[in-house]
């Protein structure tokens, strides 16, 4: 089947309710520059690595779909199988809310260009805007659904926010991984001891450091779960006492991992990852698994990092007390 039909070589166009108008009609011209739009939030799609947001725009160009038949369609009281109610501007606000709160808000203006992918979203808000347009002047004239008005001018918002999202997400990455990256070269080397031998942690000494935990967890009272892994960040021991919180399972092995992987006490970590410092979000780096709160140390032999503990279940100062005598079960 061809694609083209020559029906519109004389410069018209037939409307959903087959009246032909001109392509340059205020309504053609309003519907057309819907497709332009889900043309460029199909770019910006296809440059996001975000799941979430990359959902949140298919399930917008769908939406769109609607509209343009909507647009297309000058006899209001003409049976579509879609049209856009006040349930989807509500969505959008819902949206808008949730991505505001995740930036901080944005105060002033903002210069477009954080990333590619935050340029097309911005790209596609001023497409939206202009849709916006072009819509109030239609509805001067023709009867227009009102929540096409709300939707579009809500959907302009939430692009607006998102690209704001998208670059600081973005960002945090690039900043992650720079300073891992100085982190790993200013770091001892592991498995080195001081006279050039390979340094391991046994079996018999993660048992040790569990031991100790255990004995001063016991001591103040808390029931603990105690984690030691490796210098592969693999669980060589684990102690979950009796009545220990069940959440405290994965807790005490990130912290030991935390520890491990950026060869610093957790609590140290806390400092640095708060609003406006360097590492702000590296907790949803590595999969989820980095822990910005107390009760994770790093484990030395002979001034070689061979593995960390990680303890939870009681408040940061408890796990950070329990998890500095399980350590000195080696010295």
């Amino acid at each position: 089947m061809k694609i083209y039909t020559k029906k519109g070589d004389g410069g018209e166009t037939t409307l959903y309710n087959g009246d032909k108008v001109s392509k340059c009609n205020r309504r053609v011209d309003t519907y057309g520059t819907v497709d332009e739009a889900n043309s460029f939030l199909g770019a910006a799609k296809s440059l996001i690595k975000y799941e979430d947001i990359k959902k949140i725009i298919h399930q917008i160009q769908q939406e769109l779909f609607v509209v343009s038949a909507e647009l297309a369609t000058p006899d209001s009281a003409m049976q579509l199988p879609a049209r856009i109610h006040y349930e989807h501007v509500e969505r959008l606000e819902t949206l808008i809310d949730q991505f505001t709160k995740e930036c901080g808000g944005v105060r002033g203006f903002v210069t477009p260009g954080e990333s590619l992918a935050a340029s097309f979203l911005d790209i596609s808000r001023t497409v939206v805007r202009r849709m916006e347009r072009l819509l109030t002047g239609l509805a001067v004239k023709d009867q227009i659904n009102a929540n096409l008005l709300a939707y579009i001018n809500r959907l302009s918002d939430l692009l607006f926010i998102m690209a704001r999202v998208v670059g600081r997400r973005e960002t945090k990455e690039l900043v992650t991984r720079l300073v891992l990256r100085e982190l790993e070269r200013y770091s001892p080397l592991p498995n080195t001891g001081k006279g050039g031998e390979e340094m391991k942690l046994t079996l018999e000494q993660a048992q040790k450091v569990i031991a100790k935990a255990q004995e001063e967890a016991e001591k103040i009272g808390i029931p603990m779960v105690i984690a030691v892994v490796d210098d592969g960040g693999n669980l060589k021991s684990f102690q979950r006492m009796d009545e220990a919180l069940l959440a405290s399972v994965d807790i005490a092995i990130n912290k030991a991992y935390t520890a491990l992987a950026l060869k610093m006490p957790t609590h140290q970590l806390a400092e640095i990852a708060q609003p406006g410092q360097e590492l702000y979000g590296i907790e949803v780096t590595n999969r989820g698994r980095i822990v910005t709160f107390g009760g994770g140390y790093p484990i030395y032999l002979d001034g070689s990092l061979v593995g960390a503990i990680g303890v939870s279940g009681g408040s940061v100062e408890q796990d950070k007390q329990v998890a500095e005598a399980g350590i000195k079960a080696l010295n």
